[in-house]
C-alpha cells in the first residue's frame, strides 16, 4: 500500500507541477484574485466587491494575497490530500469480497489520474477543485457509520456503555461530516447534491425495512445541523456588517437567471423539472430495492445520481463542473466489478451517463500538448510570448498592456478595465475601482453601469483599458485621450 501511494502522489504531484507556471489566462481566477485583493484592502464582500459565489473560495485568494502560484499549489495539495482519502473510502466500500483489493486499486488510479489531468480542469483553482477533499472526507465518514455494529436508540442508557459509546460515535461521525459539507457549501452552492444524497442514503438505511420517521429524524439531526452550523455563521457574519442582503442576491437570488439559461423546456426552467424528475424517479428505485441491495451501493447510487444531477443542474457546459462527478462516476465503474448481480445494468447506465457527457461537455483538448509545452518552454526551445499563446491567443496582449501600465502607473493611481479579463487588475497590482469588476456582470446587473460610473468619477482611475471584441464602453472618456493601441485594445490615460 505505501509503495502504491508513493508512486500514485508522485505522478499527480509531476501531472499537476505545470499548472503553477501557467501565465494569467484564466478569466475566473482573474475574478477571485481582484476579489481577493480587494477584501486585503478593507472591502466587504458583494456589498463592496461581487461576485456570485459563497464565500469561502474568495477567502482562500485572499489569505494567499492572491498569487496564482502560491493558490494553484494549495490547489494541488487539496487534490494531493484527496486520494489517501479516496482510496480509504473505494476500501471501505469495495471490502469483503474476492478481489477487491484490485478495485480500490483499479478505482484510486483512475480517479488520481483524471483529477490530476488538465482534461477536467483539476489544473485550474476553481471552487471545484478545493471542495471535493472536505466531500470526500464526509462521505468516509458517511460509510464509517454504516459499519457500526448497531444504531443505538437510547443515549443514556448507562447498563450498556459500549452501546452508549458507540451511539455518541456515531453522531458525533456525523456532525463532522456535515461540518465539512457545510464548508464545501460555503465554496460552491451544489455542495448541497452531496448533502442531500447523504441525508437521503441515511433515510434509507434506516427504513431497510420498516419505516419510522423518529428514527431518522434522530439519526440526521446531527447532519444537519453540522451542516446549517457553518453556513449560520457567515450568514451571522454577513448580517452584522449590513451585507446580509447582497449575500443572499449574491449567493442564491442571483443564480436563478444562472440556472435558468438553457433549462427552459416548455416553460421556464421546465427542463430543470425534467431532470428533478429524473432524480426523483431514480431515488424511488432505489428506495425500493433497499431490501435486496447492499447498504453501500445504495450510497454509490444515490450519490451518483445526485452527482448526475449536479453536473447537469445549470446546463451549462464547464468542463470543471465534472470534477463533482468524478468520485461517484469512479466509484460507479467499481461497483460494476464489486456487484455482479446488477453489472450489466450499472454498465448500460455508465454507458449512457458518458455519452450525455460527451454531448453535453467539452473535455480540455489539449492535454498531450499542454504538457509539451510546458517541457518545450522549460527546456528553451520556446519563446515567453508563445508559451503564454498557447493557453489563450490573449494572453500575450494582457502582458503587453500590463507591462506598459506597470511602467507608468504611480503608487496611489488605479485602472479601469472594460472588459472580461479581470487578471489585469492582479498583473498591475490594483483593485477595481467599483463594486462589479468585469464587463458581463456590469451589463447584467440593473445597477451595474450606474455603481461602475459612480465608481469611476469617484476613483478617477489613471488608465482605462478597452478590450477587443466588446460592446463601446458605455462611459464618456471626456478626461482621457488613447495613449497606446495593442492588437485592438486600448489604453487611455487621464489628463486630470
Amino acid at each position: 500500500m505505501s509503495w502504491f501511494f508513493i508512486i500514485t502522489l508522485f505522478l499527480f504531484f509531476l501531472l499537476r507541477l505545470p499548472s503553477l507556471f501557467e501565465p494569467h489566462w484564466y478569466g475566473d481566477e482573474g475574478i477571485y484574485q481582484a476579489i481577493g485583493m480587494a477584501l486585503n484592502n478593507g472591502s466587504l464582500l458583494y456589498k463592496d466587491i461581487w461576485d456570485n459565489k459563497p464565500p469561502l473560495l474568495y477567502l482562500v485568494y485572499a489569505l494567499f494575497h492572491s498569487d496564482q502560484f502560491t493558490v494553484r499549489l494549495v490547489s494541488l495539495i487539496f487534490g494531493l490530500l484527496s486520494v489517501p482519502v479516496f482510496f480509504f473510502l473505494s476500501k471501505k466500500l469495495f471490502s469483503n469480497l474476492s478481489g477487491s483489493r484490485k478495485i480500490y486499486y483499479l478505482t484510486t488510479s483512475v480517479f488520481a489520474l483524471l483529477f490530476a489531468l488538465p482534461i477536467l480542469e483539476g489544473n485550474i483553482a476553481n471552487a471545484e477543485n478545493f471542495m471535493l477533499f472536505p466531500i470526500l472526507i464526509a462521505a468516509l465518514l458517511v460509510v464509517k457509520v454504516i459499519t457500526l455494529s448497531s444504531t443505538p436508540q437510547n443515549p443514556t442508557h448507562k447498563k450498556h456503555p459500549v452501546l452508549y459509546l458507540i451511539h455518541n460515535t456515531y453522531y458525533l461521525i456525523l456532525f463532522s461530516a456535515g461540518i465539512l459539507l457545510g464548508l464545501a457549501f460555503l465554496f460552491k452552492i451544489v455542495a448541497v447534491f452531496d448533502f442531500l444524497a447523504f441525508l437521503i442514503f441515511l433515510f434509507i438505511v434506516n427504513h431497510h425495512r420498516k419505516l419510522d420517521l423518529s428514527l431518522f429524524v434522530r439519526n440526521t439531526a446531527s447532519l444537519i445541523f453540522g451542516f446549517l452550523l457553518p453556513i449560520f455563521i457567515v450568514v451571522l457574519y454577513f448580517a452584522i456588517n449590513g451585507a446580509f442582503v447582497d449575500f443572499l442576491r449574491a449567493t442564491f437570488s442571483s443564480n436563478i437567471g444562472y440556472v435558468g439559461w438553457k433549462n427552459r423546456f416548455i416553460i421556464p426552467q421546465g427542463l430543470l423539472l425534467l431532470k428533478a424528475t429524473l432524480l426523483v424517479i431514480a431515488i424511488i428505485f432505489i428506495f425500493k430495492k433497499r431490501v435486496k441491495l447492499d447498504k453501500k451501493a445504495i450510497f454509490i447510487l444515490l450519490w451518483f445520481v445526485f452527482s448526475l444531477f449536479n453536473a447537469f443542474f445549470a446546463e451549462r457546459p464547464y468542463t470543471h463542473y465534472l470534477l463533482t462527478l468524478l468520485p461517484s462516476y469512479v466509484l460507479m465503474i467499481g461497483l460494476i466489478f464489486w456487484d455482479k448481480k446488477y453489472q450489466k445494468m450499472i454498465t448500460i447506465f455508465l454507458f449512457l451517463a458518458f455519452v450525455l457527457i460527451l454531448k453535453n461537455f467539452n473535455f480540455y483538448g489539449k492535454t498531450t500538448t499542454y504538457y509539451q509545452n510546458f517541457t518545450s518552454f522549460i527546456l528553451g526551445q520556446k519563446s515567453v510570448s508563445s508559451y503564454r499563446a498557447f493557453f489563450d491567443k490573449r494572453t500575450p496582449i494582457d502582458y503587453e498592456i500590463a507591462m506598459f501600465v506597470k511602467s507608468k502607473i504611480k503608487k496611489n493611481d488605479s485602472i479601469f478595465v472594460w472588459g472580461n479579463n479581470a487578471q489585469l487588475y492582479k498583473m498591475v497590482e490594483r483593485i477595481p475601482p467599483g463594486k462589479y469588476i468585469v464587463a458581463y456582470h456590469m451589463t447584467s446587473y440593473k445597477d451595474g453601469l450606474t455603481s461602475t460610473k459612480k465608481a469611476i468619477d469617484t476613483v478617477k482611475p489613471r488608465f482605462i483599458i478597452i478590450m477587443p471584441d466588446q460592446k463601446p464602453i458605455p462611459f464618456a472618456l471626456t478626461h482621457y485621450s488613447e495613449r497606446l493601441y495593442i492588437n485592438r485594445a486600448s489604453i487611455y490615460e487621464s489628463f486630470f
